[in-house]
């Protein structure tokens, strides 16, 4: 999704601010480019494994990464389509780098291992309905059965603070699974944040905006705008049902489309993931307390 001049900039770029070929090449292997994001000011030192989750319906594949001292807030991480990559080790990284202990999943781990697919690869028919086959195995039901693993397994590591709610954060698929997250795990999670989040109001009775009198949440609902321009009501259905439920809440349309998000999307928009990322920090400060 990126031509050889576009690359060809990015390496300069990455070259300049000190990442040397071997790094900018380890990043970009099996996910196609993935732009650095910005430094994180006064990170903290960091601890990363690569873990395995014991679930109902199998073993969890997915990266952890914490504060290297002390114990910070827990956060879920549920990615896009595309599963867990560098792009999103590199955003749970950051976060930990912020304060907190973050799971990183994969989502399909029920069918393979990660990675289980690269931005890149949207633009191949055959593989794009390889990914979308892979999402198909997926529903609510698988939704709160890794919810109702992934949080407890985050509750007995050593570097979570159980004194503290915990937070999840989604992109594209993953917003339903936020939803739904923090529903079912309603006395936990005290934070829920998506992404280009999809399916969030649908007319099915599984819809996820329908467990919004369930949650006990702050929200952060950050809508591309082209999702927005297919679905228009669907912002205010949000709205109107967080302020019912009387939950702290943002729903706002950025001026970016659908995947501006992750490093390695060909329509990444730093800006726009950037006020995103402020945005997250925000929620996350105000709410896991």
């Amino acid at each position: 999704m990126c031509d050889h001049d576009s690359m060809d900039d990015m390496l300069r770029y990455q070259l300049k601010e000190g990442l040397s070929r071997r790094d900018f090449g380890a990043l970009t292997v099996g996910a196609g480019l993935v732009a650095m994001l910005p430094a994180v000011a006064n990170a903290a030192e960091t601890k990363e494994s690569e873990v395995e989750i014991k679930t109902p319906d199998g073993t969890c594949d997915a990266y952890f990464v914490h504060p290297a001292k002390g114990t910070a807030p827990g956060v879920l991480v549920w990615p896009d389509i595309f599963g867990l990559r560098p792009a999103f080790r590199q955003m749970g990284k950051r976060l930990a780098e912020s304060g907190y202990s973050v799971l990183v999943v994969n989502p399909f781990y029920r069918t393979k291992h990660a990675p289980t697919g690269a931005a890149s690869d949207f633009g191949d028919q055959e593989k794009r309905a390889e990914l979308f086959k892979l999402a198909g195995t997926l529903s609510a039901t698988t939704h709160v059965t890794d919810a109702k693993t992934f949080i407890p397994w985050l509750d007995a590591q050593a570097s979570v603070d159980k004194k503290r709610k915990m937070g999840t954060t989604g992109y594209c698929m993953g917003g339903p699974m936020v939803f739904r997250t923090v529903a079912a795990m309603n006395d936990r999670v005290g934070a829920g944040a998506t992404f280009h989040g999809g399916g969030l109001v649908t007319d099915k009775p599984d819809s996820p905006h329908l467990l919004i009198p369930q949650m006990h949440a702050q929200m952060l609902i950050c809508v591309a705008q082209n999702d927005d321009a297919k679905e228009p009501k669907s912002k205010d259905v949000l709205k109107e049902a967080f302020d019912k439920a009387k939950l702290k809440n943002e729903v706002e349309v950025y001026p970016a489309d659908h995947g501006w998000c992750p490093p390695d999307s060909g329509v990444y928009s730093k800006d726009a993931a950037e006020k995103a990322w402020t945005r997250l920090l925000a929620t996350f400060k105000s709410a896991l307390a």
